[in-house]
């Protein structure tokens, strides 16, 4: 009978996975999206629809973000909130100024000043002019004048807050609306990495060294000026700094995007004083916190109220220990329905990530079932994840252990996955050593490192006693 049940209970998941599947992206009728609770009103459309394109939506450009937001409330899909009502209304008219803005007047170098004409005809032209000018009027200038510098760019913002008070939502419907043809909303891990291949590819392009030349190429004012000539709206969201690499470079990319007119609104669980805390030379990045807050206003929502588990979807169970009985025959049992589905064949797949190949032992289709130690204890980072995100909608993660300080490099690549499959909406099915909320255990290691993880938890310094329950701020992940 206990089988029986068992089995009754893998079909009523099974069904409802794929049920709730269209291009990649799970739905459901009474959704959860990041920082809202919504009730789809138009069961054609779901308002998780993927954003990172232009929409060329009229219905979206010709009303207000407010109107959008009271349509959501009027229908039951959102829950009013004061300060996301305050923050929709910066939004609003930041989206007006934004109308058909362009950043190319910021595009164009100014000329030097008091640099003479090198042509003849061209210096002889310009005394004629000169001339001409001295006998229109007594008061006509004798000089020609400076051109007036452009106004300076509308000034974005910078939206903080603990996990689930809608700070994307809010991202979200403000990119949506924007009647701008040349913007873009992309996640800040796929941001730093497209990044940092064009930093590759122009270093590969640069000529040898000659032998007994100094040569040197800085390759980061030229990328940011690409950035610059293809977008002029750049949405962010999950704004963090977790790497030294990406660290060091910021000051001067934002500096040159800020420079050339490109517009930023971001999204991060950390105030931008917060960012990088505890990073090694930590000292380097400071200024660039300067020069975010100058382009970008701060603005902080605390409601106090993680939307996303006001109204979980009945999803079924998805989150399983290791001493429960029968979890791990419940979990194949789960695969194999979801597998034959799949008209593929089980086994092992290769992506190729940047020239490098991630190799998974068990997949079918676009699902995969894989352990902590093929995912989280090899080299790997936020690039395969993302790679493994468009391959793949549902992901088994298996034998999750307790996740202690001596365990840093597997939890912060845990923490980026679950990241990074949040994001893409993949659904993660996990088998644990520990439920989700004593999942990680404050014990172990005294380093720095240490100190930045505890920070992207949420968890002060102090050492508790046993397993830590873990709170929802800052970079704390929630699975999916």
């Amino acid at each position: 009978m206990a089988a029986y049940a068992s089995y009754l209970a893998t079909r009523c998941l099974v069904r409802y996975l794929l049920k709730h599947t269209q291009n990649n992206i799970w739905f459901s009728t009474s959704s959860t999206a990041k920082g809202y609770t919504t009730n789809t009103c138009n069961p054609t459309t779901s308002p998780l629809a993927p954003l990172n394109q232009a929409r060329s939506d009229t219905s979206a450009s010709t009303r207000t973000i407010e109107q959008h937001y009271d349509s959501l409330i009027h229908c039951g899909s959102l829950v009013e909130d004061t300060q996301q009502i305050d923050a929709l209304h910066q939004l609003g008219q930041l989206q007006k100024s934004l109308q058909g803005y362009s950043n190319s007047i910021y595009l164009i170098p100014p000329e030097p000043k008091g640099k003479e004409p090198k042509d003849g005809n061209a210096k002889r032209q310009k005394v004629k002019d000169s001339k001409l000018s001295k006998t229109e009027g007594d008061d006509a200038p004798t000089e020609e004048e400076e051109p007036l510098p452009p106004p300076p760019p509308p000034r974005g913002f910078y939206i903080h807050g603990d996990v689930g008070t809608g700070k994307t939502m809010l991202m979200d419907m403000f990119y949506s609306h924007v009647d701008n043809g040349r913007k873009k909303r992309v996640h800040f891990n796929s941001f730093m990495l497209d990044i940092h291949k064009r930093i590759h590819r122009r270093k590969q392009c640069t000529p040898q060294r000659r032998l007994g030349k100094m040569f040197t190429y800085d390759p980061i004012s030229p990328v940011a000026m690409e950035i610059s000539n293809e977008t002029c709206v750049l949405c962010f969201d999950e704004f963090q700094v977790t790497d030294i690499a990406d660290a060091m470079i910021l000051k001067q990319l934002f500096e040159t995007l800020f420079r050339t007119g490109v517009v930023v609104v971001a999204t991060s669980n950390r105030p931008p004083d917060d960012l990088y805390k505890n990073g090694l030379q930590r000292d380097a990045f400071l200024p660039f916190i300067n020069v975010l807050k100058e382009y970008c206003l701060p603005m902080g929502i605390d409601s106090g109220v993680d939307y996303r588990r006001l109204d979980l979807p009945s999803a079924g169970k998805i989150y399983y220990l290791t001493r429960e009985p029968d979890a791990e025959a419940f979990m194949d049992t789960l695969f194999h329905e979801l597998a034959v589905r799949q008209n593929n064949v089980t086994g092992p797949r290769v992506l190729t990530v940047q020239g490098r190949e991630l190799r998974l032992e068990k997949t079918c289709g676009t699902i995969a079932d894989c352990t902590f130690k093929e995912l989280c204890d090899r080299p790997v980072g936020a690039s395969d994840y993302l790679e493994m995100a468009q391959a793949f909608d549902t992901v088994f993660i298996r034998h999750v252990p307790m996740l202690t300080l001596t365990l840093k490099d597997q939890a912060r690549r845990f923490i980026t996955l679950i990241d990074n499959f949040y994001d893409n909406k993949v659904r993660v099915v996990l088998l644990a050593d520990a439920p989700l909320d004593r999942l990680f255990v404050h014990s172990g290691g005294e380093d720095d490192r240490d100190r930045m993880l505890l920070d992207d938890l949420g968890l002060s310094g102090v050492r508790p006693h046993g397993p830590t329950t873990t709170r929802p701020e800052h970079n704390q992940k929630h699975i999916p």
